[in-house]
Parts: structure tokens; C-alpha cells; sequence
């Protein structure tokens, strides 16, 4: 059997990690290239000339124009955090390297902080990732399929459950079939729904095949090709049929990943940012050594999401 060498690339190892962002003076080093990359720019007036100065162990920058005074950290989603940054590292590369997800309460072993300071960077972290993969547009040969997550027995199974939360999958593959970029989204299984979600994560050109519940004719005025396939009744229907490989594997290891690391949380609130986190993952997994700088500089350019922000999820979740 030949080696996938996207799943047993090296990517970025602790030794590695450590030896990059293994001080909290590397951590904050690494951060200022990642926000500015081509020198400092006040958030304020956008001028280049500033002065530099340390106050109670925080280093700060002041605009020459404008006289405003920022840190590294203000105005990005590390702004106002007690937690050394180094620990924000530990934690993003933990997220971002590990096969499945990781929870918030291994986090706080990892970490040595208590779960609720853990619980709340890993949504800070997870709602960059959310924003980060919003724009996500898909594009050529597209596997798309419905599927459920959350929920409580007893009550109706599957499609319908009032238990459940419905989110779509979609997957863009070669024309040969292999996986390239993935979108997961929570969505009420109505045609308006779908085709507001075309309109958005589709470009024009897109080909779609799906199985044949109704509300996927949403599909067909928004791409260039719909291809409806009647499965016959039954999950199992859908899971062996060929066309649909690629997006009941994905859809497979999304469900392995969250109910192997989650024991409980609500899925019903936080849903996006749960999708994200495997999104997220999924669409940079042929580069494990950048994915970590690449989230760097996603947090870097987030503005903040104070507590209160994060608890309320999405609205109308």
C-alpha cells in the first residue's frame, strides 16, 4: 500500500516548536512580524513613524502623527489577556497539529491554566478560525451531502430530529476524485437556505452533485452544473454509493474527530466554530509546518472578542 504524504508529512514537531517560540520574548517577536510584517503601522492613521518604549514590562509602540499608543496585542484577539503569549502558541499549535481536535480540558493540562481560561481562548481561537474560513469559496467538481450532530435520545432520528443540529458538507475534489478544500456550515435544509449558501460559498462555475432531496435544487440556477443522484432510501444508501466518497469520508472523520474529543459541549450554540475548527485543519493539511504561522497571523488581524462576545455565539443559535 502506498504512503499518503499529506497524512504522514512531518509537520511542525515540539523540538521544532520549541525551539522557535520556546521563550516568551520569541513569542512576542514572532507576533510583531506576523501584524506587521513591513514595519509598524498605527491602527489609528496609518502613518509609519513611531517611537518605541517599555512601561511595566510592555513593550509599546507611540505614532509619530498621531501620538496613539498600542501594543502588539490591542486591537487583536489576544488583546486584554492575562496569559503569557507563549502559552497562546503552546495552544495553537496544539490545535492546529493534532490529527483530531483538542479539547479545552486537555488544554488546561497542557497549559497549566484553569478550564475556564482555557475553554475561552480556544473559542477566541476557534472563532478565528470561523472568520478565517467564511470567505471560503469552492470551486470546480463539488461533492455536497446533509448531515446531523447533537442532540439528546429519545426522539426522531435523522432528518427531522428536533434534537439535532443540520449542517451541509461540501467538498471539492480533482476531477479524478481526490479531496482539496471543504466547507461545513450549519443551514436549515430549506431551497432558499441553499441557494443563499450557493450564492455565497459557490463560484458560478461550480459543478454539484448531491443525492436527491428536494431543497438541493437550490443548487441548480446558482451553479454551472447540478447533478442530482437518487440513492434509494437509507443512510447506507448514500455512504456506498461512489459519488459520494470523498464527502461521506470527510463527514466520517468529522464525526470520529468530535465525539472522540468532546464529551459534552453545546453544539446547538457553537456549532460554526466547531465546523471551523475541522475546516480550518482540512484546507491547510498539505503544509502542517505553516499552519501554525498562518493562524498567527489570522489571531493578528482579528479584532478582539471580549468574553461576553464569545458566550453569545452565533446569534440565533
Amino acid at each position: 500500500m502506498s504512503i499518503n504524504h499529506v497524512q504522514f508529512q512531518k509537520g511542525l514537531s515540539m523540538v521544532e516548536f520549541m525551539a522557535r517560540y520556546g521563550t516568551e520574548a520569541k513569542c512576542h517577536a514572532a507576533l510583531v512580524a506576523s501584524r506587521w510584517p513591513k514595519g509598524f503601522v498605527c491602527p489609528c492613521c496609518g502613518d509609519e513613524r513611531h517611537s518605541t518604549f517599555v512601561r511595566e514590562e510592555r513593550h509599546y509602540w507611540q505614532c509619530h502623527r498621531c501620538r496613539h499608543q498600542t501594543t502588539v496585542t490591542a486591537g487583536t484577539v489576544f488583546e486584554a489577556t492575562k496569559l503569557p503569549l507563549m502559552r497562546w502558541f503552546l495552544a495553537m499549535h496544539l490545535m492546529t497539529q493534532a490529527k483530531n481536535n483538542v479539547s479545552a480540558l486537555e488544554l488546561t493540562r497542557h497549559l497549566g491554566v484553569r478550564y475556564k481560561a482555557a475553554w475561552l481562548m480556544k473559542h477566541k481561537l476557534l472563532q478565528v478560525m470561523a472568520d478565517r474560513e467564511d470567505s471560503r469559496i469552492l470551486d470546480g467538481r463539488i461533492e455536497v451531502d446533509d448531515a446531523y450532530l447533537g442532540g439528546e435520545r429519545p426522539g426522531k432520528r435523522g432528518r427531522g430530529s428536533e434534537n439535532k443540529v443540520s449542517f451541509l458538507v461540501a467538498v471539492q475534489t480533482t476531477d479524478d476524485g481526490r479531496p482539496m478544500l471543504v466547507r461545513m456550515n450549519r443551514i436549515a435544509f430549506t431551497k432558499d437556505a441553499i441557494e443563499a449558501w450557493a450564492n455565497k460559498a459557490l463560484a458560478a462555475s461550480a459543478r454539484v452533485i448531491s443525492d436527491s432531496l428536494n431543497c438541493f435544487t437550490g443548487f441548480r440556477d446558482n451553479v454551472a452544473d447540478y447533478q442530482a443522484v437518487v440513492v434509494g432510501s437509507g443512510r447506507q444508501s448514500v455512504v456506498t454509493h461512489p459519488e459520494f466518497r470523498r464527502v461521506n469520508t470527510v463527514l466520517s472523520n468529522l464525526k470520529t474527530a468530535i465525539s472522540g474529543t468532546y464529551h459534552h459541549f453545546n453544539f446547538a450554540k457553537y456549532a460554526d466554530r466547531y465546523l471551523a475548527e475541522v475546516q480550518y485543519r482540512f484546507n491547510r493539511r498539505f503544509d502542517l509546518k505553516s499552519i501554525l504561522v498562518r493562524l498567527v497571523r489570522a489571531a493578528a488581524l482579528t479584532r478582539p472578542r471580549p468574553e461576553p462576545m464569545i458566550r453569545l455565539a452565533e446569534v440565533g443559535g
